[in-house]
């Protein structure tokens, strides 16, 4: 594909797609780079696909790989990867990992929610020799992949076109070099200060305290002067929590202080705004090459001055900040007088980067592109944002990640030398992981709705994303705020997120993400792989996902972590916050397990057509630490549950209850180890065993309700125990974390699910009469719904595993009434938290 300039036709063609930008035509033109990079939906996706993709025909199709069975840690100290800061990405070296592993050269990769494009940059990054990421394995062949993307945010996507395209490095450090010398010939005079009474110092930068209104005496308190004891010689302040009014010695509380104001006429609109007062309260600058700080004298109260009257002529972003969850659900920022764009910059700092911005524009677009990606980069540290904590010393200056929190006390930093410091990381990154190896035409970026794109069917090899989080994270307006620099908006209507705001619940980000992943599904071809990485602490939007996978048609075959390093400061400060992210593996299925299920509907062939595909695309041995680790896919329970998911996503009846799946496991598969095998899968793993000389890994297992107290017995009752043998080690196990799951008494978990011998130990059952226990613990569970069934009003004490033997009877039976009916009297965290009722309700809602 070649170059070309985009047009006013061609964003008629796409105007009407979902995530189409709010800006206007000629900024959205002017921030393109066709046909590679639009920041509107792509015009030319189905051109890169037809001269690019390869077709698919399942019939000579002959593609195959196992789950990717690694657990990968890959940190963030890559400086490529450090260059831009973004909320959660990956590094590209640990997706690069994944896809080395499921495709090769030439393959096309999709990420519907790109961010800055690390998917591309892993894809291209295949090509670009490196040893330490082989993992050895014959799938592996080294050569660049092609790289589709998605994402709704323009700010998002204009990074990822930034880390995904080649450029003449030495030439573009010449011109930003230029407009950098440039900068500090024009504004060096507003960095001035004075040691001593001496000229020469350089501000680094400048701490600004919020003044309030004492509410028992009306005097004015700075902050700084109430909170803080400062030592200059040490450049470290302790910090009290609480104070008293210095004028009336009222002790008060920072929570119910009155902000102090001043009426000012808003340069850039003319408008009459109540700004909230600050003052500068301590300056640390650079004397002949050593560090100082010091209180603001008179020589630098004249210049902060000066700089207020300062008249900028260039352009300046002045929109009213639009209601948004984290600037006024999280913070009161009209109470902050901060409600137009420009009021999140000290008017130093927007001054400068009206001033970069607009030389910016005067270069040639591929440099200035690039010259705007390093000024986006340095934003974070150098709005009023920026928290200064006195009592940390050298790591006293920094905003608070992933969050829009406007500090009382905070940091105003060199605009001019962090963009010059940023350039020099951007030199070391982009020699060290060579990105002038990088081709601008492996890539092709859309910025639009991953749910609306239009790329022809079965035409993806594979997919990679990291889907947003539920609420953990506002990207669209935690990005606004580059947004506007570049004058193009995201369309959020389709943002999968849970925000107040936006007036969207689980329910809507559910719904939201069920639409991407049913495209992606679309577009995959047959028997290949999406992996989907996922950070959330939270039961509820974990199981949103995968059962909108699974809806979609995905099916899932394992789920590891990936340990991205270092956390963020959230992750190191609280001992809740999830350390490492979880990896979901699961592929599309042949179009003709579809076909013949379909027609074998009915009958009980289709459970073991499901089951023989899957048992195809699991791993059969996974090795870890010298030991052959458990494959819980390969267990009976997970079996089944995979093979009800996907009759029942698929419209199909349920053809076998578990009594009689349970059977035919073991009539048709051969077992190993508790895990079940196609007969050609089980001499590979009968020799990886003797090979290994170990046994399998056993699970740690805590018991939370009925299902984990079953299968921590299975555990335990490899040697038939006693009654009282097992009884003091499982109440050790038991954690009750709902109050609503009741969870049986040990001697009726016995009863129902083992076999007790003449000597009164408890033993799993054999084969033969395993599937005689399960049918007689179904039945009792059955009456026990039936109870459940004939009572009213919320259910306030029940058993999780009657609702699942209940919930399957009456699907077998189509009376998706009564499952509706009970979910609703069944308290609404127990339904989200558990794929399983989670997905018999969805279905069975939409069928009454």
């Amino acid at each position: 594909m070649e170059k070309k300039q985009l047009t006013k036709e061609d964003l008629d063609r796409v105007r009407n797609i979902d995530g189409f930008p709010i800006a206007d035509d000629k900024d959205i033109i002017a921030l393109s780079d066709a046909p590679f990079y639009t920041a509107c939906p792509n015009p030319f996706l189905e051109q890169f696909i037809k001269e690019n993709g390869t077709p698919f025909d399942e019939a000579t199709d002959d593609y195959h790989r196992e789950p990717f069975s690694y657990d990968v840690n890959e940190g963030k100290y890559d400086p490529l990867y450090k260059l831009h800061s973004y909320p959660t990405k990956v590094p590209h070296k640990a997706i690069q990992r994944y896809i080395e592993y499921y495709t090769k050269p030439g393959d096309i990769v999709l990420d519907g929610f790109c961010g800055t494009g690390m998917t591309g940059l892993a894809a291209q990054s295949c090509g670009i020799d490196d040893q330490q990421m082989s993992f050895s394995s014959a799938k592996e062949e080294k050569g660049a992949r092609k790289a589709v993307l998605f994402d709704l945010s323009p700010t998002a996507t204009y990074i990822a076109h930034n880390y995904n395209t080649h450029i003449d490095t030495t030439k573009f450090y010449e011109k930003a070099e230029k407009i950098i010398s440039d900068a500090k010939e024009k504004f060096d005079w507003a960095f001035e200060t004075l040691h001593d009474g001496e000229p020469g110092g350089h501000i680094n930068y400048t701490v600004w305290s919020r003044v309030y209104i004492c509410p028992n005496c009306g005097e004015q308190i700075v902050l700084w002067d109430a909170t803080v004891d400062y030592d200059f010689e040490k450049s470290i302040g302790k910090v009290e929590k609480t104070f008293k009014c210095k004028h009336c010695g009222v002790e008060l509380d920072i929570n119910k202080l009155l902000y102090a104001k001043k009426p000012v006429v808003d340069q850039y609109t003319g408008e009459l705004i109540q700004e909230m007062i600050h003052v500068p309260v301590l300056i640390n600058y650079t004397y002949r090459g050593k560090r100082y700080e010091k209180v603001p004298d008179d020589f630098d109260m004249n210049l902060i001055e000066k700089m207020d009257n300062y008249k900028v002529e260039t352009f300046v972003p002045t929109r009213k900040i639009p209601y948004m969850h984290q600037t006024h659900q999280r913070n009161n920022l009209e109470a902050f007088g901060i409600t137009r764009e420009h009021h999140i910059y000290t008017k130093k700092s927007l001054a400068i980067y009206s001033f970069l911005f607009n030389e910016a524009d005067k270069l040639d677009y591929e440099y200035a592109i690039r010259f705007k990606f390093l000024l986006s980069a340095c934003f974070n540290r150098t709005t009023k944002l920026v928290r200064y904590m006195a009592q940390h010393k050298e790591k006293n200056v920094g905003p608070l990640s992933g969050t829009l929190y406007f500090p009382p006390i905070y940091g105003e930093i060199n605009v001019i030398d962090n963009v010059e410091a940023r350039l020099k990381k951007m030199k070391d990154a982009y020699y060290q992981d060579s990105v002038d190896q990088l081709k601008t035409d492996n890539c092709i970026i859309s910025t639009q709705s991953a749910a609306a794109h239009t790329l022809p069917d079965n035409c993806i090899d594979y997919i990679f994303v990291d889907p947003p989080f539920g609420d953990n994270l506002m990207y669209s307006e935690l990005n606004y705020f580059t947004d506007m620099w570049l004058r193009v908006y995201e369309s959020n209507g389709q943002e999968a997120i849970i925000n107040k705001a936006q007036n969207k619940t689980l329910y809507e980000y559910q719904s939201l993400m069920e639409k991407c992943f049913c495209n992606m599904y679309r577009v995959l071809k047959p028997n290949r792989w999406i992996t989907v990485e996922f950070h959330n602490s939270q039961n509820a939007v974990w199981n949103a996902i995968q059962e909108t996978l699974l809806k979609a048609g995905f099916v899932i075959a394992d789920v590891r972590t990936l340990d991205k390093g270092k956390g963020t400061t959230k992750q190191m400060t609280y001992t809740s916050t999830v350390k490492q992210d979880l990896v979901i593996s699961a592929y599309k299925p042949k179009e003709s397990l579809r076909r013949e299920m379909t027609k074998s509907s009915g009958t009980p062939e289709t459970a073991w057509q499901f089951v023989r595909q899957h048992l195809e695309n699991l791993s059969v041995t996974v090795i870890k630490d010298g030991q052959i680790e458990v494959i819980a896919e390969r267990q009976a329970f997970l079996l089944f549950d995979r093979m009800v998911a996907y009759h029942i996503m698929q419209g199909l009846p349920v053809p076998v209850d578990a009594t009689e799946f349970y059977k035919g496991l073991d009539e048709r598969f051969v077992k190993r180890d508790g895990m079940y095998f196609l007969a050609d899968q089980v001499n590979e793993y009968d020799t990886a065993r003797i090979k290994n000389e170990v046994e399998p890994i056993q699970f740690s297992l805590f018991v939370t309700n009925e299902k984990t107290a079953i299968s921590w017995l299975y555990q335990q009752l490899d040697e038939p125990q006693t009654y009282a043998d097992i009884q003091p080690k499982f109440m050790q196990e038991v954690k009750t974390v709902d109050k609503y799951e009741e969870i049986p008494e040990l001697s009726v978990l016995l009863e129902e699910n083992f076999i007790q011998d003449k000597d009164g130990r408890w033993y799993i059952p054999d084969v033969t009469k395993e599937a005689d226990v399960m049918k007689l613990r179904e039945k009792k569970l059955w009456k026990e719904f039936e109870s459940y069934l004939s009572s009213k009003g919320k259910l306030k004490l029940f058993r999780s595993e009657v609702i699942r033997v209940g919930f399957a009877r009456l699907w077998k039976d189509k009376n998706y009434r009564a499952i509706v009916e009970i979910a609703e009297r069944l308290p609404e965290k127990t339904i989200q938290e558990d794929q399983n009722l989670l997905m018999y309700y969805d279905i069975s809602l939409s069928r009454i």
